[in-house]
């Protein structure tokens, strides 16, 4: 195995502070760390799985964890780890353990699950490291996944949303990009909120149905045949067609970018909460933001999942974890929103303003600036 540093052409005086390329020939694993800042203390931040992962995409995940853990004034810094595998590979846990002996030196990240990677990898990663988030209950964790810990975050900070584009989220229609775990999660507590969801994707397509699509059964087609398409009684329906569905809430819970110049302008919803992490290009955002629809930025509403990593990092329940997310995302999310109306800017705009300037005065604390 071989463990490089590298450069980012992108550095600014906040990060990233280290770069890490690993490559493990027994394995094939390929593998990339970034550890962006940790004025606030150590870099936490999940690992994902995909095969086209990218230095770039790493880095902005990694950003958007910096200002995330600032956003919701939790003491860590940002970091986020790629491993450049399909993470249906037969050999994926094998992956898991030789990147995280790759990574076993740089005690100032802290591991969590991500896309692709879940409790079972952070065991692993634990095993071998003797650190990580979302850990299993048998290790003394609380796994985020199981819990649904992102995808409560997204629905409390949508609800809070709501108040700013006159929508009764009890009443509202939602369709959701993505029935992983953040995204079944965001469908369950959505529902239980009374929102009528009526479309749904996942990686082999989407279904659709203006009276409203069933939770529960959603989660036996796709444990049954892998498809939430086959939805009996739904319409199935490309993805791209997801997006332009008449509904008042959109909320885009997969890959990154899935949002761009591209789309941005056929979206008919009336508020995007952004679930996954980066799902949006910046140019998409600024042309939701001309034609009225408000944008909730990634990293106030899906920081439910941090937020729980936290807790379980101090010893924590899950009932604390819940207590944490219902008090600090949707004070976050009117925060952010009331600053980008009063001030008459992107709510990322202002979600990056608050969080940079902790950033910037942790740093200075530090003498790092």
């Amino acid at each position: 195995m071989w463990v490089q540093e590298g450069v980012f052409q992108y550095s600014d005086e906040i990060g990233p502070k280290k770069i890490l390329y690993i490559y493990d020939p027994k394995t094939r694993l390929k593998g990339i760390l970034v550890v962006d800042n940790t004025a606030r203390g150590p870099a936490i931040g999940g690992i994902r799985m995909a095969p086209d992962i990218t230095t770039e995409e790493v880095f902005r995940l990694a950003r958007a964890m910096t200002y995330k853990n600032a956003a919701v004034d939790i003491p860590y810094g940002g970091g986020k780890g790629g491993i450049i595998a399909d993470p249906t590979a037969e050999n994926k846990l094998e992956l898991v353990r030789s990147y995280a002996k790759g990574i076993a030196p740089i005690t100032e990240y802290v591991p969590g699950p991500d896309m692709g990677t879940d409790e079972c990898c952070m065991a692993i990663i634990y095993d071998e490291i003797g650190r990580a988030a979302g850990l299993p209950r048998e290790l003394g964790g609380i796994p985020l996944d199981e819990i649904g810990a992102t995808g409560y975050g997204v629905t409390v900070s949508t609800e809070a949303a709501c108040e700013y584009v006159q929508l009764d989220l009890s009443e509202a229609t939602v369709a959701v990009e993505g029935f992983g775990a953040v995204g079944k999660a965001a469908v369950k507590f959505l529902t239980e909120k009374g929102a009528r969801i009526v479309g749904v994707s996942d990686s082999k397509g989407a279904v659709y149905d203006p009276d409203g699509l069933d939770y529960e059964k959603l989660v036996k087609v796709k444990q049954k045949s892998g498809a939430v398409k086959n939805y009996e009684g739904g319409r199935a329906i490309e993805n791209a067609e997801l997006f332009r569905l008449p509904v008042g809430i959109l909320i885009p819970g997969a890959r990154p970018d899935a949002i761009s110049k591209e789309n941005a302008r056929d979206i008919k919803a009336k508020l995007i909460v952004e679930a996954a992490n980066i799902p949006a290009t910046l140019e998409a955002e600024r042309i939701l933001h001309e034609r009225g629809i408000l944008v909730v930025p990634d990293f106030i509403a899906n920081a439910g999942g941090v937020i729980t990593g936290t807790v379980e990092f101090r010893g924590g329940t899950e009932k604390e974890a819940f207590e944490k997310i219902k008090e600090k995302i949707p004070k976050n999310t009117r925060v952010v929103l009331g600053m980008a109306r009063d001030q008459k800017i992107l709510p990322r705009a202002a979600a990056e303003k608050i969080a940079k300037e902790r950033v910037l005065k942790s740093m200075k604390y530090r003498g790092k600036l």
